[in-house]
C-alpha cells in the first residue's frame, strides 16, 4: 500500500503549484481513502493482537479488545 504514496505526493505537489483537474481530484481522493483504510486496518490489527498485563502478571486486556480478537479469529 505504501506504493501509492509517491502518487499521493505528486498530486499534492501539483495541487499546490498549479492546481488539479477534476479527474486528478477524484484520483487523489480515492488514493487517500485507500491509504487511510490500509493504515486503520494496520492499527486495528496491532491493537487486537496485543495483550495487557498488569504489574502482578494478571491479564487486564480490555473486554472490547478481547471481543474484537475473538471475532477476528472466528
Amino acid at each position: 500500500m505504501i506504493g501509492i504514496l509517491p502518487r499521493i505526493n505528486q498530486l499534492a505537489k501539483k495541487a499546490r503549484e498549479e492546481g488539479l483537474t477534476n479527474a486528478e481530484k477524484v484520483e487523489r481522493q480515492v488514493l487517500r481513502e485507500d491509504y487511510l483504510r490500509s493504515i486503520r486496518g494496520q492499527v486495528e490489527s496491532t491493537v487486537t493482537s496485543m495483550k495487557v498485563i498488569d504489574p502482578l502478571g494478571d491479564d487486564v486486556t480490555p473486554d472490547k479488545v478481547r471481543l474484537k480478537k475473538q471475532a477476528a479469529h472466528s
